[in-house]
């Protein structure tokens, strides 16, 4: 009996854990759009609002749009991540926030039958992007890792963007997690204003971006999930916030979009 029992558990946990659809090419797919104008010059720009929102499967998209358009102070921003998303999610946030996106899916959800993977929306041009492929396939659901690398122009300035979901503590270990940290921080090496932002699926993984140059605002921030503080902001290039500022926050009010608040952070371009 206790055999035949184990065997159903094991059934159970293997039909609930399906391997994910991974799409192994760094060209694509690709799903990209902008609206019909966008600031052209930097317009006297000397901050960037950043916003980081995993919105759990991209199942409540009206809700998120709601989130996003009304809750200060996710309403100014200027660039804003997405995590467990597809194309039309995206698509439908861009449009409602009147802002540049470039998508990028890891892989097809086996439990959501959709694509899942990572986007950056902007309200300033996006001039490059690139799908930057992370190490290590989960051992869960042996899914691929990725990160959304985009090039903003504010005016004459450029910032590298990207966004990034990091491996989960159940399916990878905590140095394959900072190889993924490391591959995101060797590609932006070569550009002088960096944002790193996203669902981490760690705390400690900061102090990698912070021994590679960046500045970590979001650092003491509390939880942003049910017990983690996992969703983060990593600048480099940009000037350190003074002290007594209100630079970073978390988003309670989410309409039970997701799993994740939304959390955002003040760049301060030099």
């Amino acid at each position: 009996m206790k055999k035949l029992t184990a065997l159903l558990l094991l059934a159970v946990l293997t039909a609930n854990c399906r391997a994910v659809l991974n799409y192994p090419s760094a060209l694509g797919p690709r799903y990209a759009g902008a609206p019909a104008s966008t600031p052209a010059a930097h317009a006297g720009a000397h901050a960037l609002r950043v916003v980081t929102y995993n919105v759990q499967w991209g199942k409540y998209i009206d809700r998120a749009i709601n989130v996003l358009k009304t809750r200060a102070p996710l309403l100014d921003a200027d660039i804003v991540v997405l995590q467990e998303m597809d194309a039309d999610g995206t698509r439908r946030i861009a449009d409602a926030l009147g802002m540049s996106w470039v998508y990028y899916p890891a892989a097809v959800h086996p439990k959501l039958g959709h694509d899942f993977g990572n986007a950056v929306l902007s309200r300033w041009p996006i001039v490059a992007d690139e799908k930057l492929m992370l190490p290590h396939i989960g051992g869960l659901r042996h899914a691929q890792r990725i990160a959304t690398a985009v090039t903003v122009r504010i005016g004459t300035v450029k910032v590298r963007v990207y966004s990034a979901h990091l491996g989960t503590p159940s399916d990878i270990r905590p140095a394959k997690r900072r190889d993924q940290a490391q591959t995101i921080l060797a590609d932006a090496a070569a550009y002088p204003l960096v944002i790193i932002a996203g669902d981490m699926n760690s705390h400690g993984i900061g102090k990698e971006f912070v021994a590679g140059g960046f500045l970590w605002p979001t650092e003491h921030n509390h939880f942003t999930t049910a017990f983690f503080n996992w969703d983060h902001v990593f600048l480099k290039g940009f000037t350190a916030p003074a002290p007594d500022g209100r630079f970073t926050g978390i988003v309670r009010d989410t309409l039970g979009t997701s799993d994740h608040d939304p959390v955002w952070a003040v760049a301060q371009l030099p």
